[in-house]
C-alpha cells in the first residue's frame, strides 16, 4: 500500500515538472519569437471593436439657425437648377439632407452636403439610408468657409442675407463658368439673379456663374 501511494506521488510529480517545463518552453518559444507570452486564460479573449466615428464636436456656433426648406420649395429649387443624373449638386448649409436626398432619389444626381452642426449630419445620413440613396450622397461636417465648392456644377442654400454675400466672392471665384445657383429666400446683393419665383410664399433666386465675373462682385 505504501509502495503504491508513494507510485502515485512519483508520477503525480513528474506529471506537474512536465506541465511547469511546457509553461517554460512555451513562454522561451514567444521570447525567442519577439512576442509577449501568451496570457490567456481558460476563457476565450473578447476584442473591443474599434469605430470611426463619422461626425466630430462643433468647430464654432453656426452661422444660420436651422429651419428646413419646404419640400415644395426644395422640388421647385431643383427644378429651376434643370439638375439631372451629371450634375454634382452641393447643398451649403445641408440640415436634414433633404435638397441632397431628393436630388439622388428624384435625378440620379450625385449630391453633397455641407453642415457643421453634428447632429444635422447624423439625421441626414440617416434620412439617406431611408431615401435608398447613400450610394450617390454624402454629408460632410465642415465649416462653409473652409469647403472647396470646385467639383459642384449646381450649388442650394438657405443661409441669411449677409452670409451670402460672404460667400459670394469664393462661388464666384471656385466655381466653373456655367455652375447653377439656387437660393431659397435670399439674394445676393448686386448679383443680380436671372430668374426670380414664388412658390407658396417662399422667393426662389437662380443664377449662372459667368465666363467673366465682374469687378464689382469679386
Amino acid at each position: 500500500m505504501q509502495f503504491k501511494k508513494t507510485l502515485f506521488l512519483l508520477v503525480t510529480g513528474i506529471s506537474i515538472t512536465s506541465l511547469g517545463i511546457a509553461g517554460c518552453t512555451a513562454q522561451q518559444q514567444d521570447l525567442e519569437a519577439g512576442t509577449q507570452p501568451s496570457t490567456l486564460t481558460a476563457q476565450t479573449e473578447t476584442a473591443t471593436p474599434t469605430t470611426t466615428p463619422t461626425t466630430q464636436p462643433q468647430e464654432r456656433p453656426g452661422d444660420v439657425p436651422y429651419v428646413p426648406t419646404p419640400q415644395p420649395v426644395v422640388d421647385a429649387m431643383l427644378k429651376v437648377a434643370k439638375v439631372g443624373k451629371n450634375d454634382v449638386l452641393y447643398d451649403l448649409g445641408s440640415g436634414d439632407g433633404r435638397i441632397v436626398n431628393t436630388a439622388a432619389q428624384k435625378f440620379g444626381t450625385r449630391g453633397v452636403g455641407i453642415d457643421i452642426n453634428p447632429e444635422r449630419i447624423e439625421e441626414a445620413n440617416e434620412n439617406a439610408k431611408k431615401a435608398g440613396v447613400t450610394d450617390r450622397v454624402r454629408f460632410v461636417q465642415q465649416d462653409l468657409f473652409k469647403t472647396d465648392f470646385s467639383e459642384a456644377t449646381v450649388v442650394t442654400l438657405y443661409l441669411l442675407p449677409e452670409i451670402n454675400l460672404q460667400l459670394r466672392p469664393k462661388l464666384l471665384k471656385e466655381l466653373k463658368p456655367g455652375t447653377r445657383i439656387v437660393s431659397h429666400a435670399f439674394d445676393m446683393g448686386d448679383w443680380k439673379p436671372q430668374q426670380t419665383l414664388t412658390v407658396e410664399g417662399k422667393t426662389i433666386y437662380y443664377w449662372v456663374v459667368p465666363e467673366q465675373v465682374p469687378a464689382n462682385l469679386r
